[in-house]
């Protein structure tokens, strides 16, 4: 049975001096809160999952767990994921695209924000697809219980391995170049019935994002050029094997602005046009995914529902004014469906003061557990778990314990005095954490619990040590030499 997400909102959280500042410009001022606001209509634009809230003692707990009991029995570095968020972010995809688009629709979560078993059938339980990019997501998603006809496979640089466990399944493959359509039509043979395929192209819309997760520009590696477009679709029209069923293009992520995803759905609409005149069928149009959420309280991105309002207006114009019927509508959410419903939790550990510089508090996790800040410069909003509303007394710089001056989770961070065993629990951690986490200097990775109803199920094991040998080989002759 899945379980309701609250319809109500919870009291606000007013929680002081949380928010990390850039570079070293020193902490936020205390007087200046964070509000977590409780509102499951559009988890995205929250600070905190939906099921924050304080205990007696005003201690902070995420669906009805203590988060520092949780750090107590499961250790830390420890993922904690939201499950009432992941859900209700779920549900306010797709009754947004009910409400907004009156054709048919289907959003798919972009599991490279971060796949798992437990995450694909939850997201599956919810009725959304999914979409993967590596031959990993995607058995990660078969074996989650997502249907095959509700998966997509993306990449730019697909093996011979990924594409015939895609076509195997009877998985809708995104062609993204000519190599793609190479390797597909010596599988297509050996399975009966077309291979269903949807076009990606770069239409050639910029949009403000960190130059690393612009995708829609054309100078990316994604997708077909505009001028390919004709070339490749007159190709596909004399393919046997093929079903060219949709198009796509995606132009970023953590996006905020809405006017590029307007200006996307006249580009898509377009080609459109194109591909039905060559006898394309072509019933599904993807726009990719994008929505930023709020990683600090000076973020604001829209909602889903605007989001999705916007888009569904725009791809419902665009069709009709070019006689079009209306293809159905697809979206990938990753960030914004996910990242909302994580907090990581970490303990203190030493402490290094320069006088008149900065005082470092180091955390037992870093850069393996969350890239983003080494790689982004991204931002985060803390606390510690137990004293989440005290005023906070001091600027420090969170450190991570790798052996690397650049490992630094936040500057300028404001906090009450902590002392070592504290636990630090950093909002807004589900998206791209553990899936760009690595072992860099032979760190395990970090434990995932799943909270809901005051029960935590461990829905990924933590590392030990000894597992980070598993797949090293000694050869004889330097065995010899032990």
């Amino acid at each position: 049975m899945v379980p309701p997400v609250p319809s109500a909102a919870a009291p606000t959280l007013q929680v002081p001096g949380a928010t990390g500042a850039d570079g070293d410009g020193g902490p936020t001022p205390p007087d200046r809160p964070f509000e977590a606001e409780v509102d499951p209509s559009s988890p995205n634009r929250n600070l905190a999952p939906i099921s924050a809230s304080l205990d007696s003692r005003d201690r902070l707990m995420v669906g009805d767990c203590l988060l520092s009991d949780l750090a107590r029995d499961y250790g830390t570095p420890l993922y904690v994921l939201d499950e009432a968020t992941l859900r209700a972010t779920c549900r306010a995809y797709r009754q947004a695209l009910e409400d907004s688009y009156p054709g048919p629709s289907l959003a798919l979560y972009a599991s490279k924000a971060n796949s798992s078993l437990a995450i694909t059938a939850l997201v599956a339980s919810e009725g959304l697809g999914l979409d993967a990019v590596s031959a990993g997501e995607l058995l990660t998603a078969l074996e989650g219980g997502m249907p095959p006809d509700r998966i997509v496979l993306h990449g730019n640089n697909k093996s011979l391995q990924e594409l015939e466990l895609a076509v195997c399944h009877g998985v809708t493959v995104v062609v993204d170049n000519w190599l793609d359509l190479e390797l597909l039509s010596g599988i297509a043979p050996a399975h009966p019935g077309p291979v269903r395929l949807m076009l990606r192209f770069t239409p050639g819309i910029e949009c403000h994002t960190h130059e690393y997760i612009r995708t829609g520009h054309l100078d990316s590696k994604f997708g077909f050029d505009p001028d390919q477009l004709e070339s490749v679709l007159r190709h596909l029209a004399g393919c046997s094997w093929a079903w060219l069923d949709g198009l796509h293009a995606h132009i970023g992520s953590q996006i905020f602005e809405l006017q590029p995803h307007r200006d996307l759905a006249g580009v898509m609409a377009d080609a459109l046009v194109l591909a039905r005149s060559l006898g394309h069928r072509c019933s599904d149009l993807n726009v990719g995914g994008g929505l930023g959420i709020r990683y600090v309280s000076s973020d604001d991105p829209p909602s889903i529902q605007q989001w999705v309002a916007d888009v569904a207006t725009a791809v419902a114009s665009a069709c009709t004014e070019r006689g079009l019927t209306l293809p159905r509508l697809l979206c990938e959410p990753g960030r914004s469906l996910v990242a909302t419903a994580g907090v990581t939790l970490y303990s203190v550990g030493s402490r290094k003061t320069i006088p008149g510089l900065r005082t470092y508090v180091a955390i037992d996790g870093g850069m393996s557990d969350n890239p983003r800040p080494i790689t982004y410069k991204s931002l985060y909003t803390a606390v510690l778990a137990d004293r989440p509303t005290a005023p906070a007394t001091e600027p420090i710089t969170l450190a991570g314990k790798h052996c690397e001056s650049g490992d630094v989770l936040l500057t300028g961070l404001a906090l009450p005095a902590t002392t070592t065993g504290d636990v630090v629990a950093v909002f807004a951690t589900g998206a791209y954490n553990a899936s760009m986490g690595s072992n860099y200097n032979r760190i395990p990775r970090p434990a995932t619990v799943l909270v809901q109803n005051g029960v935590a199920d461990v829905v990924q094991k933590r590392e030990e040590p000894a597992d980070l040998l598993r797949y090293d080989v000694l050869p004889d002759r330097l065995s010899a030499l032990i």
